[in-house]
């Protein structure tokens, strides 16, 4: 909507505000919907700026961490009072800065409002859109959580041919890409979830081997003791005996917590974990406790933490590998979207109690 501004290039701007710092799990009143203020659609000369009109923005759920009031972290924390950063996908309104046009269409670390001011304009990339693939699968698939998926997988957790892989948090933008990558590169893949529907979805869509709702398990180790004795289980495929070793050779940890304690213990030798997300812990302030930890020692188990932003040299490949599998059928990719700027605080609040099916999305505008 504009106002009587506009006549001088201002146009009113909502937004979501992040309210102030907290420990506890995040809440929609965390944010608040911002009216009123405005914004003029003109990029400053020798500014190098751009503005953006956002069309898409991502809600993930690293975002958690940076409700808190921590500087000890690869990102600073939200600063209270202001519009949100995260990341989306934008068309570009205006330009000062020679890489960037009027009409491009980009991605990357964005604000949660109707236009952005954009001045870190090193850190856009510039989409090229392909016929069969949705703008707003550059905030998943193609996006931070496809190329932390894609780099996690190939590089944190080096797989092996024939490897037995778990992976928790299944279909979340990240998980369900890191078990649908495993099978094309000839693993067994196990993925654990929160719903029975999710389940399914992983199984009869994601074309995971197995699946398990893990609040449905009151005793996680033993449970994953199952997962490793369906890996030594004997099959029978055109008359020859099959025998799957036993244990998991590769955990992709979303979680953290008593599920990769859990893991832990059902680890083969030489295992590899790779840490990606502490979903579990986002809201505690006391440390973990494990009781598997040994096992680490005993079974020369590899932990590794990484960052997507270690391998950006990957990315060039990473495009042209999942877009490539996307198109010939093998992955699909699940998208929850919610419509309207308004709709994002219940949205991110959703991801922490597994509301979501698919990477959460909202759509701000329309292409």
């Amino acid at each position: 909507m504009t106002t009587s501004s506009s006549k001088m290039g201002k146009v009113e701007n909502k937004q979501v505000i992040f309210k102030g710092y907290t420990d506890g799990s995040p809440v929609e009143t965390d944010m608040e919907l911002k009216h009123g203020n405005l914004i003029k659609l003109e990029a400053p000369k020798g500014s190098n700026v751009v503005v953006l009109k956002n069309l898409y923005l991502s809600c993930d759920t690293y975002m958690r961490g940076r409700m808190r009031d921590r500087h000890d972290s690869y990102i600073p924390p939200f600063l209270p009072g202001s519009a949100i950063e995260g990341y989306g996908v934008a068309k570009v309104v205006d330009s000062d800065c020679p890489d960037l046009k009027s009409g491009d269409i980009v991605s990357g670390l964005t604000n949660w409002e109707e236009y952005s001011l954009i001045q870190n304009t090193g850190q856009l990339k510039k989409i090229e859109q392909v016929d069969g693939i949705p703008l707003s699968y550059h905030l998943g698939l193609l996006g931070m959580p496809g190329f932390t998926a894609y780099a996690g997988f190939y590089e944190a957790c080096a797989p092996k041919k024939g490897d037995y892989v778990f992976v928790s948090a299944a279909t979340s933008a990240v998980g369900q890409l890191v078990g649908q990558l495993a099978k094309i590169y000839g693993c067994y893949v196990v993925g654990s979830t929160g719903t029975s529907q999710k389940v399914e979805l992983l199984k009869n869509k994601l074309g995971f081997d197995e699946a398990l709702n893990y609040k449905e398990e009151s005793d996680l180790e033993a449970a994953l003791a199952r997962v490793a004795a369906v890996f030594f289980a004997a099959l029978v495929v055109a008359g020859t005996m099959w025998y799957f070793p036993e244990g998991i050779d590769v955990y992709f940890d979303n979680v953290g917590g008593a599920m990769l304690d859990a893991t832990i213990a059902n680890m083969r030798n030489h295992g590899r974990i790779a840490l990606c997300g502490i979903l579990s812990q986002n809201n505690r302030n006391d440390p973990q406790s494990f009781r598997n930890m040994f096992s680490v020692i005993s079974k020369r188990i590899t932990m590794k933490g990484f960052l997507q932003s270690d391998f950006v040299h990957l990315y060039p490949r990473f495009l042209e590998d999942v877009t490539r599998y996307y198109k010939q059928g093998k992955i699909v990719y699940l998208e929850d979207m919610n419509d309207g700027l308004e709709s994002a605080p219940a949205a991110f609040v959703g991801l922490f109690s597994g509301k979501n099916v698919g990477k959460q999305v909202i759509r701000v505008a329309k292409e």
